[in-house]
């Protein structure tokens, strides 16, 4: 809310009938007004405050050739931030000012206001000073509304739904919550905006750089706060702000940064208390499925597990460049979507992994369910999503879970545009199959006995040739030699002797399509045992 400015008191009776006349300094009309003084005083440092607009006749002021005086005086009302000054006319000029006075103002943006005809001082002043109460008490009532608004959703425990949306109200603009990568995680536009407040918003963001918590930056229109402390800051509130904010907008924004803070706070709390819960009751669904008390703290804890169909999930973050997502932040989210869709489900911990199984009722497409589940996670966090098969009996929850796991283990760590929001057996094809076989002993022989030569050969030869990455190289391109080693930067020439000497050191064709699916299997297990992905098993094949 705006402060009562010069250019809104021009406008008051008192001061329209005395015709006012701005002369000087007229970009800078728009300050808000704080307090009134009238004072023929040239020496009005002392006297004033920022914000304070001065009335005098200007019979106290230095003679009109003291050019050095007069700009002194300006000079004082400048440094103390003084909203401006009016004289009135008659007393001690009649018509025109010292052009000093003049130059002076206009030189410092300083608002400098005759007044045409003679009036009282003090009925200016308490004009203006009513306003300028009034303007304050409504400041005050509007803090309060604040106070109140932010005190009622920490006493009901709002989630930040609830807390934007009040932002929403208060700010009568649009509002925004990114993640520490400029990610937009929640937004709640302006009525009647069409969305573009958000649009190329990464990029947008990236360039504001607002210093201290709190900040507003004027090319976007944006009042930004910080979301945590400044080492370790977890995304911005952003409020749309076209005009510079008033404290009250910013009082908004802190007070709202609290309050997701201190939900946060206490959502990993709970969701700390839950996890080990869930863990729990997973534990015990695993162990003992029919087994009264663990039937029993199910359906305490919401988790329904009569005649319903149990769906296992693990949730793992990606590892690549960028640092991997927070399962705190993926499980309270997993947990969110969860309670949108309907969909009663555990959620737990277990080492790097999430472990989640939801219980669907017997009539309803599981699978479907998951999917929607894995959108709206996938929304906010960079992780792979593995579920296994649906079952329909408590002994069969195990099992899910333990197939998701196998699943996120064969699952290509680098996203691609082809992969599905869910990975699930049927979509891995070899590398599911492998999964499925796990540790088995003899797919550990398979893979030593078809590699190992190789292997061996590049660990004494150090990178000079490098034979697995040839054998891989023509089993990506199994059309294209050429395409093979040009994607090691080789010649062919060279490139076709690294081939000989694997056919010489494994004793096989390689243009043998028995010989080149066995070399291909034994590479896609060997990359998921290492648990080192490359790029033969990103690609997955069947």
């Amino acid at each position: 809310m705006p402060g009562v400015t010069l250019q809104e008191a021009l406008a008051l009776p008192s001061l329209r009938r005395a015709s006012p006349r701005v002369v000087a300094g007229a970009a800078g009309t728009d300050r808000p007004i704080r307090w009134v003084h009238a004072t023929e005083r040239p020496d009005v440092r002392e006297l004033l405050r920022a914000g304070d607009l001065v009335l005098t006749m200007g019979t106290g002021l230095p003679a009109d050739d003291d050019e050095a005086g007069l700009s002194a005086f300006v000079d004082e009302l400048v440094d103390v931030g003084g909203a401006g000054v009016v004289i009135e006319l008659g007393r001690r000029w009649e018509r025109d000012l010292p052009q000093a006075l003049v130059d002076a103002c206009e030189r410092h943006g300083l608002p400098l206001v005759v007044l045409g005809q003679e009036t009282r001082f003090a009925t200016l002043a308490q004009e203006i000073g009513e306003r300028v109460v009034d303007h304050q008490l409504a400041e005050l009532r509007e803090a309060q509304r604040v106070h109140e608004t932010f005190t009622e959703l920490s006493f009901s425990q709002a989630g930040p739904v609830e807390i934007l949306q009040a932002v929403q109200r208060l700010a009568e603009g649009p509002v925004v919550v990114e993640n520490a990568q400029h990610r937009p995680l929640d937004y709640f536009p302006a009525p009647g905006d069409e969305g573009g407040f958000i649009d190329g918003w990464p990029a947008r963001s990236r360039r504001v750089d607002v210093s201290g918590r709190t900040g507003w930056d004027a090319a976007n229109g944006w009042l930004v706060t910080r979301l945590g402390t400044a080492d370790e800051a977890w995304g911005r509130l952003v409020i749309g702000s076209p005009q510079a904010p008033s404290q009250r907008l910013v009082a908004v924004a802190e007070r709202a940064a609290a309050a997701l803070a201190l939900h946060r706070l206490h959502d990993r709390d709970r969701g700390t208390l839950m996890r080990r819960t869930h863990l729990e009751l997973l534990t015990g669904l695993s162990e003992a499925p029919d087994a009264d008390e663990v039937l029993r703290r199910c359906e305490l804890a919401g988790f329904p597990v009569r005649r319903r169909t149990f769906v296992g999930l693990v949730v793992r973050p990606r590892i690549g460049p960028s640092a991997p997502a927070d399962l705190d932040e993926v499980a309270a989210t997993a947990v969110r979507a969860a309670h949108g869709l309907r969909l009663p489900a555990l959620v737990c911990q277990v080492e790097r992994d999430l472990r989640v199984v939801v219980s669907a009722a017997a009539s309803a497409d599981a699978d479907d369910l998951v999917d929607r589940l894995a959108a709206r996670v996938l929304a906010h966090h960079d992780v792979v999503l593995a579920a296994g098969r649906a079952v329909a009996e408590r002994s069969g929850i195990a099992r899910s879970v333990r197939e998701a796991g196998q699943v996120a283990d064969a699952a290509p760590q680098a996203r691609r545009d082809q992969d599905p929001d869910v990975h699930r057996l049927a979509d891995l094809h070899l590398r599911g199959l492998l999964a499925l076989l796990g540790e088995d002993d003899r797919v550990r022989l398979f893979v030593e006995r078809e590699l190992a030569p190789l292997k061996q050969h590049d660990r004494a030869d150090g990178s000079r040739t490098e034979l697995l990455a040839a054998l891989r190289a023509l089993l990506l391109h199994p059309a294209s030699k050429t395409e093979a080693a040009a994607s090691l930067h080789l010649s062919r020439a060279a490139f076709y002797d690294r081939l000989g000497r694997i056919e010489a050191l494994l004793c096989a064709d390689l243009d043998d399509p028995d010989v080149r699916v066995s070399l291909h299997v034994a590479l896609v297990a060997d990359s998921m045992s290492l648990d080192s992905p490359d790029e033969l098993s990103g690609r997955g094949s069947g």
